[in-house]
């Protein structure tokens, strides 16, 4: 079981096998038996890596449970006597990581103090794969694809617009009523990368003006990248509107009166859905949960 979780979050036969420890025919050769035990095809191997068959999806979530009760008997047992501690796993979006996670960070180690912390930051698509391979607890994202929402739930805390935010005393601000969109694209913007949700929503709300991202769009995911850009330049950013909130509530940043109808999106927290009760967990979730309706 061991070997087929390395399998399963490395999704290379090589790099499981260097972690095991292992050469790559001991680790063909304990799946072949794996297989065989359980009477199904879990993996699907070839050049491009290994991939898990919808019978391996199943089988990872007990799998990863037996593991890492075993991990923990077996560390419980080398440290016996000793406090033992715990770490969160966390996966974010980069617009979403700076909106709750630092206070319910915060909120965590008041309560439990010798609580460590890991986070995660990538698209949806590549931190869901981890929070089902578990390589984490949780994930805030957006609603994804039923596709992608295998062995997962997801609750909602909040839903977004997109906001058109730019530095104070830029030239589309003087005014202070509201800006058109093709007054807008006079100016260098910055927006989020093909395949997210908040470029879609970007590019649905031009078309919808008959518009278009213009040639020379600096495309990033990583919101400290964007809010340098735009603290020191013309450009307009294109965002979720509560990515630069920070910045907005201090007035290094000014949203922009461009109205985005129909760009609202829900955020929520991933977890697996086999996953046992924990105390630290669940009160990070409740403190996830207060902090969005503040």
């Amino acid at each position: 079981m061991t070997c087929f979780v390395a399998v399963a979050q490395e999704r290379n036969l090589g790099r499981a096998a260097d972690r095991l420890g292992l050469t790559q025919p001991a680790v063909t050769k304990t799946l072949n038996e794996l297989e065989s035990v359980a009477a199904a095809r879990l993996l699907d191997r070839g050049r491009h890596g290994a991939q898990l068959t919808a019978a391996g999806e199943q089988f990872l979530r007990h799998a990863l449970g037996v593991t890492e009760a075993m991990a923990a008997a077996a560390t419980a047992l080398a440290g016996a006597g000793e406090p033992t501690t715990a770490t969160v796993r966390l996966g974010a979006l980069p617009t979403v990581a700076g909106v709750l996670l630092p206070g319910a960070v915060a909120r965590l180690h008041e309560r439990h103090p010798g609580v460590g912390v890991q986070v995660r930051t990538g698209s949806n698509t590549v931190l869901l794969e981890a929070l089902r391979a578990g390589e984490l607890d949780l994930v805030l994202g957006r609603m994804a694809e039923p596709a992608t929402m295998r062995g997962v739930s997801f609750e909602l805390l909040y839903a977004e617009s997109l906001a058109l935010v730019v530095r104070p005393g830029h030239p589309l601000t003087p005014g202070g009523g509201p800006v058109s969109l093709p007054a807008v694209l006079a100016y260098p913007v910055v927006v989020a990368t093909a395949g997210t949700v908040p470029r879609h929503h970007t590019e649905v709300l031009l078309q919808r003006h008959g518009l278009h991202l213009p040639a020379g769009c600096v495309e990033t995911l990583e919101v400290s990248v964007a809010r340098a850009i735009v603290r020191h330049t013309d450009a307009v950013w294109f965002t979720a509107e509560r990515a630069p909130q920070v910045d907005l509530d201090d007035g290094l940043l000014v949203r922009l009166d461009v109205p985005a109808p129909g760009t609202a999106e829900p955020v929520g927290v991933f977890r697996r859905s086999v996953d046992e009760p924990s105390v630290v967990i669940d009160a990070l979730l409740a403190t996830l949960r207060t902090l969005a309706g503040e």
